[in-house]
């Protein structure tokens, strides 16, 4: 028994010893196969690691890149110019200019025509006028005799129609799609009259009185036409009042007078010249105590967003679809002017104090343009001055941007375009 229990002992040792010996390299193979995989994911790692640093690098530099364009066009400064070309355009008589879509609308007593980018004349009509005023809104434009009787309607395509009113006209203003309003007026009281596009009377009048509802001083349509905003001053117990009243034709026979919102006490002491009604929901009064900004997202309770004052005298005043502003007598400081633009919301968007001597000012695109006879100023939206030099500008000209650093300058002599450099 005691030799039986010896060889199982040494069995079992042989056996135990054999089984150590055989797991060894099969231990030794998952450890391996372990180290190989943690290889692996660190090398898989290392490269996702240099992928996302890599990315971050080529975000930063695009960024950088972005950045620094857009410093460079904030901040780079023309110091000359070249004329790419120039064209007469004397004929015709004494001629007035507007800024019409992307070129330019010329407007004379004996017509009418469209100037495209390089000074040819797209379109021409004639008509026979006394006193010829224009108004500009997106794609059309009229011209109004003053104290006649004829309205020419025009638009980027062509000359659509006149209107034939059967009383003198004060001022005409016309809407993004065509529809025209115009102030007529007899001894007794002044209308508001509209027509459409191609002149036809709509039959849609709204009479007023100096002693009742008031006589409208300035008038401007909403993109669409349905809608109005009136400058119009009253008399009451003697007194001469400014309000501001807003009309919605868009329902006619709903409300008699059409009237759907008016101020009188924010305009106290006020003298409302000019309003704007560039987009649906914003429209702006010009007073000669500054600038007032109305929200009409909702025609049941119209808002007066904000309402800026100033003590200064208003110098100028000039506006695009998007921009309002004004240059006032500067009391405060040391230049004699100071500029100060507004989105059409109310919020400010610069505030420049300058000393340049300018005889016009106005809006193109993103860039406030003053200039005189023999130079130009040119600030960008950041109220940076980018060029400040010598441009020849005859009497009665305009200057509207093209795109940037290039302008076309319409006068009564001569058209031309000015490459910035």
């Amino acid at each position: 028994m005691s030799d039986m229990s010896s060889m199982s002992r040494k069995e079992k040792k042989n056996q135990l010893r054999r089984q150590m010996i055989s797991s060894g390299p099969k231990d030794k193979k998952i450890k391996q196969e372990e180290s190989s995989e943690k290889i692996i994911s660190k090398a898989h790692n290392r490269v996702l690691r240099r992928r996302f640093l890599t990315f971050i690098i080529i975000i930063g530099l695009a960024a950088a890149a972005v950045f620094g364009v857009r410093q460079y066009f904030t901040y780079h400064q023309y110091t000359s110019y070249k004329t790419a070309w120039e064209k007469p355009v004397s004929e015709g008589g004494a001629s007035g200019y507007a800024p019409f879509g992307s070129n330019v609308i010329k407007y004379t007593k004996d017509g009418v025509s469209y100037i495209d980018g390089q000074g040819k004349t797209v379109w021409m009509q004639s008509y026979e006028m006394k006193n010829p005023v224009i108004s500009v809104n997106g794609g059309y434009a009229v011209i109004a005799d003053v104290q006649g009787n004829q309205i020419a309607i025009c638009s980027e395509s062509g000359y659509q129609g006149t209107a034939t009113t059967a009383l003198p006209v004060i001022k005409a203003a016309v809407s993004q799609n065509g529809i025209v309003a115009a102030i007529l007026e007899d001894s007794r009281a002044s209308y508001i009259q509209y027509y459409k596009k191609d002149g036809t009377d709509m039959q849609l009048t709204v009479k007023s009185v100096l002693s009742g509802d008031g006589y409208p001083l300035d008038i401007a349509l909403s993109p669409d036409g349905t809608r109005m905003i009136a400058s119009i001053i009253h008399l009451e117990k003697g007194e001469l009042l400014q309000r501001v009243v807003i009309y919605d034709f868009s329902e006619i026979g709903k409300n008699e007078n059409y009237v759907v919102g008016g101020m009188d006490e924010e305009f106290a002491g006020s003298m409302v010249a000019k309003v704007i009604y560039p987009t649906s929901e914003e429209a702006c009064a010009f007073a000669d105590t500054g600038l007032s900004f109305f929200s009409m997202k909702n025609l049941t309770q119209i808002s007066l967003t904000k309402q800026v004052k100033v003590e200064e005298s208003i110098e100028s005043i000039f506006y695009s679809d998007q921009y309002a502003g004004m240059i006032v007598q500067n009391t405060s400081g040391e230049n004699p002017y100071r500029m100060d633009v507004y989105k059409l919301s109310g919020d400010l968007v610069f505030s420049r104090e300058f000393d340049f001597q300018y005889r016009e000012a106005g809006i193109s695109g993103d860039y406030v343009i003053l200039f005189n006879e023999t130079a130009c100023r040119i600030y960008n939206m950041q109220g940076v001055l980018i060029y400040d030099g010598e441009i020849d500008t005859p009497p009665g000209a305009i200057v509207s941007g093209k795109y940037p650093g290039t302008f076309i300058i319409s006068g009564s002599q001569m058209m031309k375009e000015i490459k910035l450099q």
